[in-house]
């Protein structure tokens, strides 16, 4: 049986990490999940784990944001897979997000999080 890709996930709610968990799971994914975005860099740059996907919400706490940390793993891999959500910031995502992204504005149905997941993965050239 094929590995299943591994998502890392940045929100620091625990309801919706639940969500978040429970709809990734279903949908056919692993994932680890951090509450902070200088966790995540580490753990990207790292290398321990092989991450197929980003998912961060835009507003997590600490200095960074989650449009910081998405061109910080960009600068890692420019091809990384981005999926943003966000309850208050959309209109910034013209500016602030990475291209190639997809925003999901709170709140949002589990399967929508799967399906944009889905979509940059598929997205991505075969290598």
């Amino acid at each position: 049986m094929p590995d299943l890709p591994i998502v890392l996930v940045v929100e620091e709610e625990e309801p919706l990490q639940e969500m978040i968990h429970d709809a990734l799971t279903e949908g056919g994914f692993d994932l680890t999940t951090v509450a902070s975005g200088q966790e995540a860099v580490s753990m990207i740059e790292s290398g321990v784990l092989k991450f197929s996907a980003l998912v961060t919400d835009i507003n997590v706490k600490g200095q960074m944001k989650g449009w910081d940390i998405a061109q910080l793993v960009r600068q890692i891999d420019p091809a990384f897979p981005i999926v943003y959500m966000t309850g208050a910031a959309a209109d910034d995502w013209a500016s602030e997000g990475v291209p190639n992204s997809i925003l999901l504005k709170k709140p949002f149905a589990p399967a929508q999080l799967v399906t944009a997941v889905s979509q940059l993965l598929n997205a991505g050239s075969p290598t």
